[in-house]
This record gives structure tokens, C-alpha cells and sequence, in this order.
């Protein structure tokens, strides 16, 4: 949703096999903590590929779902391959949601915040949106800790090479973190916030698995991957290659831990 979203958040079949299967995992404990009541409308903030939407319209009995997201290419995306009547996309800015005020029952937000250039007014914006009692929500990757695919990834680029640490997502998102997450919430003035880890299973067949995502140029990581030179790349691939926990039969199972914040309106 920032300047950055434009540049490598366009493509969402690339993205999609990077981070959005597990975001998908995610949604749906996401979504059992929230327990919204079945017939709610709910927007949801930076749709991306659709993955929470479409855990919604999966396991939330929605009245209505409305998606926006910045890039143009997502939600082109996103229309072909979520297609369902209580479902509708759009294009807008996190920082000021193209909605009326009070008219949803839930406003949420997967794996975005951290990307919106003033974090704290797409939080107001989610609290303007929902209705007295309605609830915002969002998640967070964990990027300094758990996140663990990005974890192996950015300590080996930053043996490398020193200028990827200044890349590295675990440093560059401070909110990623669920005080600093509760502190956003709070300030927007959402009642009855709370903050909770939720990890996922990520595993992966073999190397390439692995590996392959990364070399779709959606997303920090892969946008850093794509812009090394081929003998850097492949220095890189073997790097990580060498320190990531493979088991017996040549898997790779990691863990993915998001950071979730709720709050609700006064």
C-alpha cells in the first residue's frame, strides 16, 4: 500500500506462492479469534490476492465482503480469481478508505500495516469505518522472530552483504510487534485491545520449494533477490541452501508466526 506496494506488489500469481498459501493458514485462526457473528459486512483493508477475503467468504458467513487494495494489479487479480456475488473490490489508499463512516461490522487488515507509510492513520481510518461496537483487526508477520522462511533468508543475505541488513524486514517494521501493535490500536481510540502470536506450519517439499518464491520479485525479499547479479544470486541460494533444518527426506518444516491486534469502537 506504499510507494514500495507499486513498485514490487503487482503480480499476484507471483506473489502468492511466496507468502499468500500461508497466509491463508493464518486467516483462518485470524478469523476464529475475531468470532465475528455470521451476517456481518466487512472490508478488508490492502486485499492483496485475496486471502482473507476469501477465508471470510469461506468460514465467516458474511452479509457483504469489500476488498481494497493500492495496486492496481492485485485487485485485477483478485476479481478474476475470487469470484462470489457477497464480494467486491476496489482500488484505494489504507490512509483514507474510500467507505462511509460506520458502515461495516469488521474492518481487517492481513499483512499490510507494516507497508502503509503512517501505520497509525490506517488504523484510525479501519475505526472510522466499522460501526460502535464494530471490530478492527489486523496481522502482522513477525519478522524479527518466527517469521521463519524470512528469518534464514535475511541473516544469510546479511552475511553476504552488509547493505541487505538495511533491507531486512525484522528491522525495517518496528510495529511488527505486538506492543507496538497494541499502542497503535489504543491511540486510534479502539476499546478492549489485545494482541495475540499466531503460528503456522510452513513446510516445504524440498529446496526448490523453498527457493523458488523468491524468485518472483514480489515483495522486499524477492525484489532484493531479483536485483543481484546471477553469480550473486546463486551465492546467496547456496547460503541459505547450507543452514536451513532439512529433515530425512529432504523437507524443510518451518514455522510462520503472525502478530494479531483487535480492538473495538466505542
Amino acid at each position: 500500500m506504499s510507494d514500495e506496494r507499486g513498485q514490487v506488489w503487482a503480480s499476484g500469481a507471483a506473489y502468492d506462492p511466496y507468502v499468500g498459501r500461508w497466509s491463508r493458514l493464518v486467516a483462518r485462526e485470524f478469523l476464529a479469534w475475531l468470532d465475528i457473528a455470521p451476517k456481518a459486512t466487512w472490508l478488508d483493508v490492502g486485499c492483496g490476492t485475496g486471502a482473507l477475503t476469501q477465508t471470510i467468504l469461506e468460514r465467516a458467513e458474511p452479509a457483504q465482503v469489500k476488498g481494497i487494495d493500492r495496486s492496481e494489479g492485485f485487485v485485477a487479480y483478485v476479481r478474476e480469481f475470487v469470484r462470489d456475488e457477497q464480494a467486491q473490490f476496489q482500488v484505494g489508499d489504507a490512509q483514507a478508505l474510500p467507505v462511509s463512516t460506520g458502515s461495516y461490522d469488521a474492518a481487517v487488515s492481513g499483512l499490510v500495516l507494516n507497508f502503509v507509510p503512517q501505520p497509525s492513520r490506517a488504523i484510525e481510518e479501519m475505526a472510522r469505518a466499522i460501526k460502535p461496537d464494530g471490530t478492527a483487526a489486523v496481522y502482522v508477520w513477525d519478522y524479527a522472530g518466527k517469521m521463519q522462511l524470512m528469518r534464514h533468508f535475511w541473516d544469510a543475505a546479511g552475511v553476504l552483504d552488509p547493505a541487505a541488513v538495511e533491507l531486512d524486514e525484522g528491522r525495517r517494521f518496528p510495529i511488527c510487534d505486538p506492543h507496538a501493535l497494541t499502542a497503535l490500536f489504543q491511540a486510534a481510540g479502539l476499546k478492549n485491545v489485545e494482541a495475540r502470536a499466531i503460528d503456522v506450519p510452513t513446510p516445504f517439499k524440498d529446496f526448490d520449494d523453498y527457493w523458488s518464491p523468491f524468485l518472483g520479485g514480489q515483495g522486499p525479499a524477492p525484489s532484493y533477490v531479483m536485483s543481484l547479479t546471477e553469480e550473486q544470486r546463486t551465492a546467496l541460494r547456496d547460503h541459505i541452501r547450507a543452514r536451513l533444518p532439512f529433515a530425512a527426506d529432504g523437507s524443510i518444516r518451518l514455522v510462520a508466526r503472525a502478530w494479531a491486534a483487535r480492538g473495538v469502537r466505542s
